[in-house]
């Protein structure tokens, strides 16, 4: 059986997906309508830090650090041209991990904001 979350956030990557059902196991379905509503808009997709991070390559390092609000490490590629690009190779490499991270962050953002709301 297909789990109603898979039905409201189906952009998200498998591993992504299995963390959410974790996050929101004991969620009803209204819970789960309005978990999917804000956790769309938070969420970062990674084609867009793909993305973002090939700019490293175009003189515009860092700009995927600053949507994922690691400001300190964006501004730091941004002054060393993305640490000599080494860093934004590696990034690339790692952009998955690097939304995923994020993406888990906002997860539990949400998930406390509907506690917050429900207590």
């Amino acid at each position: 059986m297909i789990h109603p979350l898979y039905n409201l956030l189906p952009e998200l990557e498998p591993d992504e997906m299995a963390y959410a059902q974790s996050v929101t196991i004991d969620f009803s379905d209204g819970d789960l309508q309005q978990f999917a509503n804000m956790y769309r808009y938070r969420r970062k997709d990674t084609q867009v830090i793909l993305l973002t991070c090939l700019l490293g390559f175009f003189g515009v390092a860092g700009v995927h650090r600053f949507l994922i609000n690691q400001v300190g490490m964006g501004v730091l590629y941004f002054l060393t041209g993305g640490l000599c690009l080494i860093g934004t190779i590696v990034d690339l490499v790692n952009h998955r991990a690097l939304a995923f991270e994020y993406n888990q962050q906002k997860m539990h953002e949400v998930v406390s904001i509907m506690k917050g709301i429900y207590r």
